[in-house]
């Protein structure tokens, strides 16, 4: 008999990570929360709400306040599931739309009001990265395999083996986007759908010569739009193979819907009506992905961008940060002085941590950013030694950093950019995450890094204290020491004009 006081008393509870990801896409919102134990993620609960996001997505690129609320009411219902999470174990991205949306700064600033969480605007070739990661880590076919997701606003494209990707890319073609240019008040024309495929092969043109000559063993779709027009075509043709579509499949279906002439009237059993005023769009982007890159067959994974997401978020379960990966690369690339980085490092961290708790900086987040700044300041020394700090932020904004979302990769930009010289606060952009004076904190350690290391030479500084408030900076020096240090008094003295355009006063 069941003795319900003892039951499961001598099971063993292993230790267990609560975790959940949001993708805040151009069609849809997606949640998803797991539960990260014995090293593998454990679905518990997923959440999908219809948006359209991008049907607000004006030409000009503003979008429309009625779409803005849409977001905004869906975010504030979706805080209300999350109430029990500790802020690091969520993680919130933003793909298209936001990525486009001119105003975009103004919805975050909005979203911060009803959603207590960071949301991070993503870049197409990050997002790439993490669908495939999604995909690599729910599905084990061997050799290279090519990934397709077509979304609301871009589908991405990612060729890659076990866990590593060969080449990733976005294009700016989606479900949402393509409706709204070919299948108007939801018309279904043999001309509209040659329009779609045409302008869709003219997009894969940036690609296609590339990813054919890499090739590939394997494809696997992802996405809603590509689960929909797999789960039809199951039923037009008994004998696909399961979970698979072919070209044949998607022109049948292009056929059925033509012969409907409406989205209204297009009776597709399975075909639900969220999906419906998008699927002729997504189907015709489907058909010049399959004519352009030769595709013979496709299989769906229902993993994707926010489980890539979530299994970046266990420690346990990253084999390395892909963010340091990243940043060893662009070191090795442009040659950076390792030992002067590593230099600088120690110091900006070691003024970091005396002064992260009274300088409202005490973040993981932050304290790595910061110190990927101070190891990759340099990079732009292969270009000119003159103006190395333009060069350097000119590298580290434009360049692609895998692991870096939007805001993480212009904060490392801004940083390097004013590492030394003159500081331009009016060419510090605005951060959704930070306030201003995190960041003016953030850029003054690197800067004092980097100056209390111009010698570039070890064992050369002695032990030096720094005292800090919220618009002052005091460096201790042993007694006479700077007396003896003409050249170095006379690079702090004009440090402290330079930190006056920061608003911090700099004393030693």
């Amino acid at each position: 008999m069941l003795n319900l006081n003892n039951a499961f008393d001598t099971v063993e509870v292993r230790e267990s990570l609560k975790v959940a990801a949001l993708d805040i896409g151009s069609n849809s919102f997606h949640l998803v929360v797991a539960r990260i134990v014995a090293g593998s993620v454990q679905i518990l609960h997923r959440v999908k709400q219809k948006v359209r996001l991008a049907d607000g997505l004006s030409a000009e690129g503003e979008l429309s306040a009625e779409a803005q609320q849409r977001g905004l009411d869906t975010l504030a219902t979706i805080a209300e599931s999350l109430q029990d999470f500790a802020p690091e174990s969520v993680r919130v991205v933003a793909t298209h739309t936001l990525r486009k949306a001119s105003n975009a700064k103004l919805f975050l600033q909005e979203a911060k009001k009803v959603f207590p969480f960071p949301i991070e605007i993503i870049s197409g070739a990050e997002e790439a990265r993490l669908i495939y990661q999604g995909v690599a880590h729910t599905n084990h076919q061997l050799g290279q395999r090519l990934v397709v997701d077509i979304g609301g606003g871009s589908t991405e494209f990612i060729i890659g083996e076990g866990f590593e990707t060969k080449i990733l890319r976005s294009l700016q073609m989606g479900c949402v986007s393509y409706t709204n240019r070919f299948f108007k008040q939801g018309e279904l024309k043999a001309k509209a759908f040659s329009k779609a495929i045409t302008a869709a092969q003219q997009e894969l043109e940036m690609i296609d010569k590339k990813f054919n000559q890499i090739g590939w063993k394997s494809c696997i779709g992802t996405s809603g739009t590509i689960k929909s027009i797999i789960e039809l075509a199951s039923q037009l043709d008994s004998t696909n193979r399961e979970n698979c579509v072919s070209l044949s499949d998607l022109t049948t279906l292009m056929n059925l819907c033509c012969a409907a002439g409406n989205s209204k009237d297009l009776k597709l059993e399975g075909l639900n009506d969220d999906r419906r005023p998008v699927f002729a769009a997504g189907l015709a982007i489907l058909i010049a992905v399959f004519k352009s890159l030769s595709i013979s067959e496709m299989e769906f994974s229902a993993a994707a961008l926010r489980e890539g997401v979530l299994y970046e978020m266990g420690d346990q379960l990253a084999q390395t940060d892909i963010r340091q990966r990243s940043a060893d690369s662009l070191a090795t690339r442009y040659d950076v002085d390792i030992d002067h980085a590593k230099r600088v490092l120690k110091t900006t961290m070691d003024l970091y941590q005396h002064v992260r708790k009274s300088w409202d900086i005490n973040h993981p987040e932050l304290k790595s950013l910061l110190g990927w700044a101070a190891l990759l300041h340099e990079v732009g020394l292969q270009i000119n030694t003159r103006g190395v700090q333009r060069h350097s932020g000119y590298i580290l904004q434009n360049i692609d950093l895998p692991g870096f979302g939007q805001e993480q990769q212009n904060l490392l930009a801004t940083l390097i950019r004013f590492h030394r010289k003159k500081i331009r606060s009016s060419e510090i952009v605005e951060f959704t995450l930070l306030q201003q004076h995190q960041v003016y904190r953030l850029l003054a350690l690197l800067r004092l890094g980097i100056l209390l290391n111009i010698k570039r030479q070890d064992d050369i500084l002695p032990e030096i204290t720094i005292d800090v408030d919220d618009k002052n900076i005091t460096l201790g020096f042993p007694c006479d020491w700077l007396a003896q240090k003409p050249v170095f008094s006379a690079d702090l003295e004009r440090e402290q004009d330079y930190l006056k355009e920061i608003s911090l006063k700099l004393q030693y």
